[in-house]
This record gives C-alpha cells, structure tokens and sequence, in this order.
C-alpha cells in the first residue's frame, strides 16, 4: 500500500486576536483529520474564511498549528526536507518582471540545486511542458495572466515535486488560459504526480479531481471521491444501446429478454457547484 502524499491529523490553529470581540480568538481550523491519496487530484473547497488556505499554508510549513500535525509522504511538515518533495503555485505568484521566462526557471533551479546542462535540459523540458516555448526569451513583465500561472507552474515542478500543491491557479485566468491549464494538471497526474488543489471555480475542478473536501467555518463538513459525493440519491440512470422507442417504456429487467444491452449503469449527478451551495448553506443555517 503506498504512502499518502499528505496527512492532517487533528489540526486546530487558532489566531489571537486583541479585540475585545474576539477575546478567545479565532479558529481558523479545527480539528481537520484529512488524508490525500498519493497519484490523485485532490479539491479543497470552501467559502472564503473557511480555513482551507491556512489549512495549505501548515501543510507546507509557513504557518505554525496550535495543535495537530502534518506529514508529507509521512515526513512531519515541519521538517524542512519534507518539502523537497513538494511544488508550490501561490495564488498570487510574483516574478522578476526583467527576467525572461527561460531565467525565471534558471533562477529557480539554481535555488533548487540544479546547475550546467542539466538545468538548461530541464528549463527547456519545463518550458515545452507549459506551452511556452515561443515566449521563453520574451520578459514576464509582457505576460498575460494565463502565461504567468503556466509559468508559475513550471517553476513548481523544477526540482521534480511529488506532490503539487496550487492555490487558485486559474485565478483572473481567461477561459482559454484555464483550459491550458487544466489540461496541465490532467497530464501532471498521467504522470504520478499528486496535486492538492484550491479553487473557485467548481466546474474545473469537477472535471479534473479525484476527491474532495468541503471545508466550513474551519471544519471539513464533506469529503469522499467526487462521483459519489455528486451522486443524487435514490436515483439510477441506464444507458441502452440499440433498443427500440417501445422497449424504452419496459422495465430494467426485459432489456435483456429483448435483446437489447445495456452499455452502462449509474446514479445521476448534480452539478458540483449546486452541491457545494447546498452543504455550505445547510453548515450555516446549522
């Protein structure tokens, strides 16, 4: 059985506040147990305020938890060579608008350790992978916004990360940069990388995740792979393949005493987004 790229046990963090409002401060966090399979694609979800970026920020170790741990391929997060295994993309990503975008990823693997040939390979391997080989000698300061997060992706798996972890990557994103973009992630995951994602927009990350996390108010109120949880109940939808408009009016079990096949069987699912609305209202009218 493989190790899970990430696991949150019991993780609480609570910000003091010197209001006289807040005297007891404020749980960002509370008591999340989370586990992310290594190889899939994992969606975070939650309102804004809902912990799920400070919940990434322990995980990478930026920000110290008030109790619970973390681990990284069951290395605790707090040690720094558990993040040599991990890509980080920000949701704001800042750059050296003088450099181009082939030394941006110079600049990178240097900090990474990489130098000579193999980091001009690996500049130029990146480069390809992200769908900027034509602006490679163009300065980021003339990126689009699409081109600075596929940029920021590239400088994310520099040094070859296990895990990727991305913070609203196709935020302020044109829909043809998001659909680059998307397509990045589906071929980073072809390739065995796991990547915990953060994000907005919930028809992306219904077509790209493998599982799912609802977060609220600093507590995971859902999680489970994403068919199921979008699944409607009580409901099932059979897909018939050469039957007859008379056969479609029979019950289930004369299709096959008819000769017809059913191609496949399966619930109906709602839209992500309608699902997200409805648990997150229901969590606040609690």
């Amino acid at each position: 059985m493989s190790v899970p790229a990430i696991t949150i046990k019991n993780l609480t963090k609570r910000f003091t506040n010197p209001s006289v409002f807040s005297r007891g401060g404020i749980v960002a966090v509370d008591d999340l147990s989370l586990t992310v399979e290594a190889g899939h694609v994992y969606g975070l979800l939650g309102p804004n305020g809902s912990g799920k970026s400070t919940t990434m920020k322990i995980v990478l170790g930026l920000v110290t938890p008030t109790s619970g741990r973390t681990f990284i391929f069951d290395k605790d997060s707090r040690d720094v060579e558990s993040r040599e295994a991990v890509g980080f993309l920000p949701e704001n990503p800042y750059f050296y608008k003088f450099l181009t975008g082939e030394e941006t990823l110079h600049f990178y693997g240097k900090l990474c350790g990489l130098r000579g040939a193999a980091l001009a390979a690996r500049a130029r391997e990146l480069l390809a992978l992200a769908g900027l080989e034509d602006a490679a000698h163009r300065r980021v300061g003339g990126y689009s916004k699409g081109m600075l997060q596929r940029i920021g992706l590239a400088q994310a798996l520099v040094q070859e990360p296990r895990l990727l972890v991305l913070d609203e990557p196709t935020a302020g994103v044109d829909p043809a940069g998001s659909r680059q973009i998307r397509d990045l992630i589906v071929s980073l995951k072809q390739r065995g990388i796991t990547v915990l994602l953060c994000s907005h927009l919930l028809s992306q990350v219904q077509e790209i995740c493998d599982r799912i996390g609802i977060m609220h108010r600093g507590r995971l109120i859902r999680e489970g792979p994403l068919e199921e949880m979008i699944a409607i109940e009580n409901q099932t939808e059979l897909v018939v393949e050469n039957a007859t408009p008379e056969l479609l009016a029979d019950l289930k079990a004369r299709v096959a005493a008819a000769g017809a096949r059913v191609v496949g069987e399966a619930r109906p699912q709602q839209n992500l987004e309608r699902y997200f609305l409805d648990v997150t209202r229901d969590a606040r009218d609690e």
